[in-house]
């Protein structure tokens, strides 16, 4: 567990405030029992120890070790005095209650600079098992402060003069441009990150994040990507693969770019089982897992994973990604109606993604929908003008099985596709 030490006590506040650290930084304070029985505090005690275990596996995120944090306990605090005295960014703070059967966790986390609550939830579950609930409520957690603990670090970075950007801000800056989804976003987005990587070649963040953004700009026809840019985001993802081993978001993000670009799932199903052994609750790495299921033939257990990772993070920004993964799924388990539904899901995100407008055509022509096929023909030659069954093939056939891509191309024929 990654944790910061630092001996705390009663006069820490005279020893002088502790400098925030360069990493986003977090504090988990006791929560409160709010059960009314002081005999029930072992329990709020053990939701602490497990959410602070939980979170301390994000590599990215400084976080406080517990008995740094309990010297808090049973005092009234004020959350700029615990930066000041912990040296920290956000505060995690919350109570817990117990009635019969039943226990609910309620909890705030706080930007310390501003003392603004940018995330406040609950969770409730029955107490048949009281450590399998414990395991339960803290993952939920994480799942729900990580993508907002990221969105605040954007946040804060895009404020930050240009002239005081290090890897960390060039970083999070270029995620910010990603999420844009746009031709002049990914650019700058690559940009960012090759300053980055120009300042430190082996930040494994941005070298994994480079092939994700050029995935996009491959995809979607972004301008053109010549073959050396490819083979560079190939060499910077298994730079990535080991120098950020023990990152479980970018052994995730590597992963994508060895099974679009070089076809190597081999090796991404390994980098997404270890971001799954460092991080359970490691949801792209759940997205990953099943993209390269699905790219294996492996329908079920690729679904079951896409399925997770929605369950981790309902909100994801990349949620699109998760539907379309399952849209690929289920067409690779020949369950067309239900792919069709998520590919919907994904275009109700990201109407401007083309995988699932493509993927939609090659369906709706397999159900015999032909009208329809011809439809969404029409919006995917308004997204990729001049594509062809021939241009298609000669990208695809890096990605898909020969047996995948047989069907893939006779959808599209179907649909009305050009052979050249």
């Amino acid at each position: 567990m990654r944790v910061y030490r630092v001996p705390i006590t009663e006069n820490t506040a005279a020893k002088g405030p502790l400098p925030a650290p360069d990493k986003p930084s977090l504090a988990v304070l006791p929560f409160q029992n709010m059960s009314g029985d002081p005999e029930q505090d072992y329990f709020a005690d053990g939701m602490v120890e497990e959410i602070t275990t939980a979170i301390a596996r994000l590599p990215w995120l400084l976080v406080i070790a517990r008995n740094s944090s309990f010297t808090y306990k049973g005092r009234a605090v004020d959350v700029k005095q615990v930066a000041r005295e912990l040296g920290v960014r956000y505060v995690l703070e919350g109570s817990v209650r117990k009635a019969g059967n039943r226990a609910r966790l309620t909890g705030q986390l706080i930007d310390t600079t501003t003392a603004a609550h940018i995330w406040a939830d609950r969770f409730d579950g029955a107490l048949d098992d009281i450590f399998e609930l414990q395991d339960q409520m803290a993952s939920s957690v994480v799942c729900a402060i990580e993508p907002r603990l990221r969105l605040s670090e954007i946040e804060r970075a895009t404020r930050k003069p240009a002239g005081h950007l290090d890897t960390y801000d060039l970083y999070l800056r270029a995620l910010a441009q990603t999420q844009k989804f746009t031709e002049e976003g990914m650019r700058e987005a690559v940009a960012l990150l090759e300053r980055a990587l120009a300042i430190d070649p082996s930040y494994a963040p941005a070298a994994a994040l480079i092939g994700r953004c050029r995935y996009f700009q491959f995809c979607q026809d972004w301008g053109s990507l010549s073959g050396a840019k490819i083979t560079e985001s190939v060499e910077l993802a298994r730079q990535a693969v080991e120098v950020g081993k023990d990152d479980p978001e970018t052994l995730s993000t590597a992963a994508l770019t060895l099974s679009i670009f070089a076809r190597d799932h081999a090796t991404a199903t390994k980098a997404a089982q270890r971001a799954l052994a460092l991080n359970p609750n490691s949801v792209h790495a759940w997205l990953m897992s099943g993209w390269n299921l699905a790219f294996l033939n492996r329908p079920g257990p690729a679904i079951e994973a896409l399925e997770h990772a929605i369950r981790l993070s309902p909100l994801d920004p990349l949620c699109y990604l998760f539907e379309t993964a399952l849209a690929f799924a289920y067409s690779v388990g020949h369950q067309y109606e239900a792919a069709v539904e998520w590919a919907d899901h994904a275009l109700q995100e990201q109407p401007r993604f083309v995988i699932p407008v493509r993927l939609k055509t090659a369906l709706c022509a397999h159900l015999d929908r032909i009208e329809e096929a011809h439809e969404w023909l029409g919006r995917l030659l308004e997204l990729q003008p001049g594509l062809t069954i021939a241009k298609y093939e000669a990208s695809a056939k890096v990605w898909f099985s020969p047996e995948f891509l047989a069907w893939y191309l006779a959808g599209l024929r179907k649909a009305g596709l050009p052979e050249f």
